[in-house]
């Protein structure tokens, strides 16, 4: 299994001037990037970084998908996220209550095209908050979608909607690719969730959400029991983990992440 990390604490120019330094001393072997920083620092010139640095780059992430411009730029992220031999292309659903199920069809139509015309693997990035979040909801949509599209799994992500070491098992035909990320919920989580999830837009209940997720091992989910539940479905593909709240000692945060899961996989 290749393990990568995410640019989400970088900004675009710091990408290239230290995260990816940072990942390479780290010894990960890949790397997630948001489609809008490739695009910002260019293909060439991250190809180049990545070459000096040793790292493959595993998925090309789409924007949230909000308007039609955004279904454009997720369209043109396919061959993008091809020339720089990247395997996946991640795909964000619409925020919650925003567009009909007709439209995120209709979007997932057209991105998934493209995705197999340019050779890459779409996946499904269920995610809080937005059109595609519990398990149900998973099933749903990579039963009506294209039969290209596949699943990102996302292990805080799934957490407040159900048991993570089960979704894995229930999504193990569907996995193509994973995100390890911890959550430390406060005590009234549930109720944010339950806010966000009725479509209502709460941004209090956004904030709680969003900055529950805390390195690996500073919260709840347990990650020897999720390493043993990915050996069990067989999976050997790319695991990346994203931390999304850490702009200070980003060095740092990013060994200790690594280290968490090292030793859980060891345990």
């Amino acid at each position: 299994m290749g393990v990568g990390y995410t640019t989400i604490m970088y900004d675009p120019a710091e990408v290239l001037s230290e995260g990816l330094g940072d990942f390479s001393a780290c010894r990960y072997g890949g790397v997630e990037i948001g489609l809008g920083k490739v695009e910002y620092i260019g293909v060439d010139s991250l190809q180049e970084s990545l070459e000096e640095h040793g790292l493959d780059i595993y998925c090309v992430m789409a924007g949230w998908l909000n308007d039609e411009d955004d279904v454009d730029a997720a369209v043109d992220g396919a061959g993008i996220a091809a020339e720089l031999g990247a395997r996946f292309l991640g795909i964000l659903p619409p925020p919650r209550g925003q567009v009909s199920d007709e439209t995120f069809d209709e979007w997932l139509d057209r991105i998934c095209e493209a995705a197999a015309e340019a050779g890459v693997t779409p996946v499904l990035h269920h995610h809080g908050a937005a059109h595609v979040e519990g398990p149900d909801e998973i099933e749903e949509w990579l039963e009506r979608a294209p039969d290209n599209l596949e699943l990102l799994f996302d292990t805080a992500h799934y957490y407040p909607y159900g048991d993570v070491v089960d979704g894995i098992h229930r999504f193990a035909d569907d996995i193509a690719y994973v995100h390890l990320k911890d959550i430390d919920p406060t005590v009234d989580f549930q109720d944010h969730v339950d806010t966000l999830t009725a479509g209502k837009v709460q941004y209090d209940s956004l904030f709680v959400f969003l900055t529950s997720f805390v390195d690996l091992g500073e919260g709840v989910i347990d990650f020897e029991a999720v390493d043993q539940a990915l050996d069990e479905i067989g999976y050997d593909g790319a695991i990346t983990i994203e931390i999304e709240n850490e702009r200070d000692d980003r060095l740092v945060h990013a060994k200790r992440n690594v280290d968490h899961w090292i030793d859980a996989t060891n345990a």
